[in-house]
């Protein structure tokens, strides 16, 4: 497909709960007849939808959790400095604990999923809740904090809340809540206490965090299974009238979400393709005339979305 461009004038014109003479926007507004319109709703969540939901990686938030590891190591965002080179694995699970704890453990500051699952419920069709699938890069778990359906989430790149055999010697996965809470209460200095350092139960081989960074990346059971339920999904509603629904999509995984989403798009006549992301809301040209646009904040536009869903301006 052709190079990206913004559709219509939607990277400029739409300014979230400031509609003119009490109308929404035009934005929200074919967002809205587009959902109430659609046989079913795939959506696609990236980076953006969490740092919209207040899991910022960097700032205020970083400063106020890992002043310590940023005054002695430099580090100046969780995401680079889960690539730092720890010099003991000591060290190494005092940072991770404390990132997995934060961004897998307790509550998203906003509760941006939880309103987006409110939106599914409410406005699906007459005697049930819309039909959805999430496919999301995200590993934070805050779709089914929110309380989405487990059997309609497919988390491609790993969960913070799953460790592996860092060889790994076999493609299963392991809970790690109870150990991530007592790294964080014990730690001390920066340093878990050794014998809290974890060890795959297979072959004593260190654990790693089940994130996708290389070819080590398991893919257990459980995702295999994600992956089939949503194949499925697309396979059986590809031709009908699908909302594509894209939520914080950036450039850094696009065959994830956002190259299929437009394919998706191309390929049926009925579906809409919606982009949801403060700074990166563009559609290629040949689904220009299908596509929805809007390069605002997710957390203002869903709540927009909401109150236009319930306005007598939409059909």
């Amino acid at each position: 497909m052709s190079s990206p461009i913004a559709t219509g004038n939607s990277m400029n014109a739409y300014s979230p709960n400031k509609p003119e003479n009490g109308r929404p926007s035009n934005e929200v507004t074919a967002l809205a007849q587009a959902w109430k319109a659609a046989d079913c709703i795939l959506i696609g969540a990236g980076s953006g939808l969490s740092t919209s939901a207040g899991y910022t990686y960097s700032g205020e938030r970083f400063d106020r959790l890992f002043a310590d590891f940023k005054a002695r190591y430099g580090i100046t965002d969780m995401y680079s400095g889960g690539f730092h080179p720890f010099g003991t694995l000591e060290e190494y699970w005092a940072w991770w604990s404390r990132e997995i704890y934060y961004n897998r453990y307790i509550p998203a500051p906003k509760p941006v999923h939880e309103r987006l699952l409110d939106m599914l419920r409410r406005f699906g069709d007459a005697a049930a809740a819309k039909d959805y699938f999430v496919l999301t890069t995200n590993v934070d778990h805050c779709f089914q904090h929110a309380g989405f359906d487990k059997s309609r989430l497919f988390y491609t790149q790993g969960d913070y809340g799953l460790w592996q055999c860092s060889l790994p010697c076999s493609q299963i996965t392991y809970d790690n809540e109870e150990t991530v809470r007592r790294m964080l209460a014990e730690q001390s200095d920066m340093r878990i206490p050794s014998e809290l350092i974890p060890h795959c139960p297979r072959c004593g081989r260190p654990m790693t965090m089940n994130l996708r960074a290389d070819g080590t990346f398991v893919e257990d059971a459980g995702w295999h299974d994600a992956a089939r339920r949503y194949s499925d999904y697309v396979t059986k509603r590809k031709d009908s009238r699908i909302l594509l629904l894209e939520l914080g999509v950036g450039g850094n995984t696009p065959g994830i979400i956002k190259y299929p989403f437009w394919q998706l798009t191309d390929g049926n006549p009925q579906a809409t393709y919606a982009c949801l992301n403060l700074g990166e809301a563009v559609a290629p040209r040949q689904i220009h005339d299908r596509s929805i646009c809007i390069n605002a904040d997710i957390d203002a536009t869903l709540t927009d979305l909401a109150e236009t869903l319930h306005s007598p301006f939409v059909d």
